[in-house]
């Protein structure tokens, strides 16, 4: 049976028993030695530990940024429910590795299982752990999960984000960095997406979601002064990633020798996200606090920024990448033959995507820049330790 690439299953069967570490952040000497060419302000702000609240921590994202932050000696705890949307057996192996590089690292670690519209449970832990930033990695992303069930979905993002920004605000938090997704500027880009472009008719649920939390984030911003930073993600890949995704699939289906099917000649591209650079780029932008923007016109206004403590950043590779391409780094990093099938049907999704990451440099410093190979690369020996092949 082929597999189209918008509906990929995850592998059938998980065997943990030997696994590789992913690949980690740079040094925190490295790190510093960065910081310091960018300015003192950034380095003080760095080298002052904080008590970080990250949700969905046993999520593909959260646990890496979980771990960056425990290697350069921040206070992770850590809050998910741990919901069933793919195999729980794979966020357990997560939340062991953060334990053990917790004890490795001497950082303190906490883990809260818990759902982020309990109120209570969330006050409690930013109370008991007197947290000081929160970077909100939880919610649901899956567009078929969010079309066959609309409620579930308006739950998991909009209503949880309600109450982790009152939360926010009650315990006058630093500083909120959330993931947003490049999906919300909905179809017909033919130039790399700015976060000044229009964002106002994403073509999924799951994206009108996160845009409502954008705006959600902008009224607590200009209510409450609550420095908030969206972070607009662009296709995020790697080690520990989601089996559900169309890596995941396409490695196994290579592997298996089955053939993987291709829309639009395998024309479509997307703007792949190495983990280990998104994750800098949460770090930096949790370490730099959102701030108004002096020069901000009601008149003209700027769709990225605003006149409160609020912004709004893209993280990407600013290079597309065709399904073509990707299958043929598979195929180098795996040294088989993929077999495809090309036909015709729906494209459920942009054709094209990429981000313009200018403002993120500006603001942080840092551009993703890994390559699809050397991720790839990375990913398909991480595959390969974790199933055992």
């Amino acid at each position: 049976m082929a597999i189209r690439m918008e509906a990929v299953p995850g592998p059938d069967k998980l065997s943990p028993s030997s696994v590789t570490q992913p690949d980690s952040l740079p040094s925190q000497t490295q790190e510093m030695a960065e910081l310091e060419a960018i300015g003192p302000l950034r380095i003080k702000q760095a080298d002052q530990k904080q008590t970080v609240l990250v949700t969905g921590h046993a999520g593909f994202i959260g646990f890496h940024t979980a771990k960056a932050l425990l290697e350069r000696g921040d206070k992770v705890i850590g809050f998910d429910s741990m919901n069933n949307h793919y195999d729980t057996r794979l966020k357990r192996e997560r939340l062991t590795m953060l334990e053990e590089i917790a004890k490795a690292t001497g950082s303190k670690y906490h883990s809260v299982r818990a759902d982020l519209c309990d109120g209570k449970e969330l006050h409690d832990c930013l109370e008991t752990y007197k947290v000081q930033r929160v970077i909100h990695l939880a919610g649901q992303t899956d567009k078929f999960l969010s079309h066959d069930k609309p409620a579930e979905c308006v739950q998991n993002n909009i209503n949880s984000f309600v109450s982790l920004l009152e939360a926010c605000r009650h315990f006058k938090i630093h500083h909120l960095t959330y993931a947003s997704s490049h999906a919300v500027y909905g179809a017909g880009f033919q130039k790399p997406m700015s976060e000044r472009d229009s964002a106002n008719h994403p073509q999924r649920l799951d994206a009108a979601t996160q845009r409502a939390c954008e705006l959600m984030a902008h009224s607590y911003s200009h209510l409450f002064n609550l420095p908030t930073t969206g972070l607009r993600f662009f296709s995020v890949y790697g080690p520990w990633g989601r089996p559900d995704s169309a890596l995941f699939a396409f490695t196994k289906r290579i592997l298996e020798g089955k053939p993987i099917q291709i829309y639009n000649d395998g024309r479509n591209t997307r703007d792949y996200t190495y983990i280990t650079d998104l994750v800098e780029a949460i770090l930096r932008a949790s370490d730099t606090p959102a701030e108004p923007n002096p020069v901000w016109l009601v008149e003209l206004p700027d769709q990225a920024t605003s006149n409160a403590p609020w912004r709004i950043l893209n993280v990407g590779n600013s290079l597309p990448v065709s399904i073509e391409d990707l299958i043929a780094a598979l195929e180098l990093a795996l040294e088989k033959t993929a077999v495809k099938e090309y036909i015709t049907g729906p494209i459920l999704e942009k054709s094209q995507s990429c981000a313009d990451t200018t403002m993120l440099t500006a603001a942080t410093g840092f551009a993703p820049a890994t390559s699809i190979q050397a991720g790839v690369n990375s990913f398909v020996q991480w595959y390969r330790a974790f199933y055992q092949l």
